[in-house]
């Protein structure tokens, strides 16, 4: 197998998605539980995310549960995947990193991303519009002011300014210009659609300019990988979460995670069937070896420096034997 896998770290995005029946609580509950799996596994980092108003994502707080999960863990980074920086005040965000760093200090990240709430009535709840998008780039410059104590407020961040938290970008499309452009590393989520996430990234490195936060080009490319000793057993850890977002495309809310074999057993529409399917395609799924060999492929084409697994199902203990059966594959990889 190619030492390409060996030498490159892997990491853990959990979005604490929840499921069909079960309290909200609980989805927190098992993020934290996951974290500490994570770590024992020997994964890099362990992201949270933030979603607003979602039945089907408890995460809105990624700072509070960033912190329960560094407190929960010893040596494994921890970050979020990340905060979404028009919906917050760009102080408020240093403040609270700047708070994570000094409890944890060199184990926390700062990922970034410029999406605004799902729905009008979130975005109103919140405060913002979908035009608070397109500020992002002059957030982020301020939120780095506050770390590097250049904001000309006569304000100072505490306890940020003088910390190092190192900032990512969620490059989704305008995300890659703007992270190349503040010399910032870059988590591009296109798995499904390589050709579109290759563009990115080559559109990422060409104008990168260098930062005191990076000297060069650092890629995360992220998306869903499930692991399982048969091809069959490993797409079915994917329905779930792929029965989520078709229902979401075609009823304007996300849903929490329904067991596969009701999934399966469902009647869907055309257009139902067909968002499903295409919700399926283009992950990173099957045996062990299927896996090792399309990391390597992924790996080689895009020349990244670190992968991002973003899995989600409904069975616990099948998503845990993935992220177990995927670290054995880089550990076989690194001999």
């Amino acid at each position: 197998m190619s030492s390409l896998v060996a030498r490159t770290p892997f990491s853990v995005l959990d979005r604490s998605r929840t499921r069909q029946g079960r309290p909200q609580a609980e989805a927190l509950r098992d993020t934290v539980a996951l974290a500490r799996e994570a770590e024992a596994l020997g994964y890099h980092r362990f992201w949270v995310s933030e979603h607003h108003g979602v039945p089907g994502v408890a995460g809105s707080a990624p700072t509070v549960l960033a912190a329960a999960v560094a407190g929960a863990t010893r040596t494994i980074r921890v970050g979020t995947g990340g905060v979404m920086l028009p919906n917050h005040r760009p102080l408020v965000v240093a403040e609270q990193f700047g708070v994570l760093e000094s409890l944890f200090p060199g184990r926390i990240d700062m990922g970034l991303g410029r999406s605004v709430g799902f729905t009008d009535g979130v975005r109103r709840a919140l405060g913002t519009g979908k035009d608070e998008a397109e500020d992002f780039a002059a957030r982020l410059d301020e939120l780095l002011g506050w770390f590097a104590g250049t904001t000309p407020t006569g304000v100072h961040a505490r306890p940020a300014e003088g910390l190092r938290v190192p900032p990512f970008v969620l490059a989704m499309g305008e995300g890659a210009r703007i992270a190349a452009r503040a010399g910032l590393p870059m988590v591009i989520g296109d798995l499904g659609n390589p050709e579109r996430m290759l563009r990115g990234i080559d559109r990422y490195r060409t104008d990168f300019r260098p930062s005191p936060w990076a000297r060069e080009p650092y890629v995360v490319v992220s998306g869903a990988i499930a692991v399982a000793a048969t091809p069959q057993e490993a797409r079915r850890l994917l329905v779930p979460e792929a029965w989520s977002m078709a229902y979401s495309r075609t009823r304007g809310t996300f849903p929490p995670l329904a067991p596969a074999e009701e999934v399966e057993a469902r009647t869907m529409t055309a257009k139902e069937r067909e968002l499903f399917e295409s919700c399926l395609s283009g992950r990173l799924a099957g045996t062990e070896e299927q896996v090792a060999d399309e990391l390597e492929r992924v790996l080689k084409e895009s020349g990244a420096q670190e992968v991002l697994v973003t899995t989600s199902t409904y069975d616990r203990a099948a998503l845990l034997d993935s992220y177990r059966r995927l670290a054995g594959i880089v550990r076989r990889a690194g001999g």
